[in-house]
């Protein structure tokens, strides 16, 4: 058990495979917003890759560690210290019995993910332990002094070593157009403009600044029906400014979708934060 003193902007429980196959119920998959760095962190600790993590945006983390522990941070760079004594990313770290873990704000990205050996073991809902915050699924936002389960030591030992490619911060995310880019007087604008990240953000999407992608004469007073939408489906609302959907996405939408990032690359898309510039270039 691990017992938290502070959740910094906002945290949650995630684990990387989330909720797939329940979109005729209205649920969509969520789990981590960037699953390759929970992923690498589960891995660092020798977790089953199934494990959940804790998902912390901006740092400002803290928790008590009443038996001793091992964990790994990845994604953001969070700062952290163990009892005041600094710690490092990408590596398994071990927290003394009654020690305080704390986590300071990420210089670059915007979620770090601490793995625990043994996973946060909230109860499963659907087959993950995943917050989805658009769902209300799984457990609730991480509070101050919450006390979350950890669950037994796996198997695999903790690895000597983990290599890792480090992530892309290019600010380029690869997108596929459409279905419905034909709506658009000018979908290459979509591609040829940079856009910025704005602090309308959260785990459901982030909604962009630039130019207004203005509709077709032939469908500037077409309603669209409400059609199913993925993570990183960009949808254009009115306002002509584009919405990318991350990992609470809901499950249909009602605005045209312009383009898909890649699913790869809506990892990268998770570590943006309000202010970047991004780009879209066509695979």
């Amino acid at each position: 058990m691990i017992i938290v003193r502070a959740t910094g902007p906002h945290t949650t429980v995630q684990d990387v495979r989330g909720r797939p196959g329940h979109a005729d119920l209205g649920v969509g998959v969520s789990g981590a917003a960037d699953r390759r760095a929970l992923a690498l962190a589960n891995r660092l600790v020798g977790n089953d890759a199934e494990a959940a993590g804790l998902e912390i945006t901006l740092g400002g983390f803290a928790a008590d560690f009443p038996t001793s522990g091992v964990v790994a941070l990845a994604g953001a760079p969070a700062p952290l210290t163990i009892d005041g004594r600094a710690g490092d990313l990408h590596r398994p770290v071990v927290v003394p019995a009654g020690a305080e873990l704390r986590l300071g704000t990420p210089p670059t990205g915007l979620r770090t993910y601490l793995a625990v050996r043994g996973g946060i073991a909230v109860e499963r809902v659907l087959g993950s332990r995943s917050t989805d915050v658009i769902a209300g699924l799984g457990p609730a936002v991480v509070g101050e002094g919450d006390e979350l389960p950890v669950g037994p030591a796996p198997g695999a030992p903790v690895p000597a070593v983990d290599l890792a490619p480090p992530p892309r911060a290019d600010g380029v995310l690869r997108v596929v157009l459409g279905p419905r880019d034909d709506w658009f007087a000018d979908p290459g604008l979509f591609l040829r403009s940079v856009w910025t990240v704005t602090d309308d953000l959260n785990r459901v999407g982030f909604r962009l600044e630039g130019p207004e992608l203005g509709r077709s004469e032939t469908f500037a007073e077409v309603e669209l029906p409400s059609e199913g939408v993925i993570r990183g489906s960009v949808q254009v609302p009115p306002s002509g400014r584009p919405t990318v959907f991350l990992a609470d996405h809901p499950v249909t939408g009602g605005y045209p979708v312009i383009g898909v990032v890649l699913d790869a690359d809506t990892d990268v898309a998770g570590q943006l934060r309000p202010g970047e510039q991004v780009r879209f270039r066509r695979v």
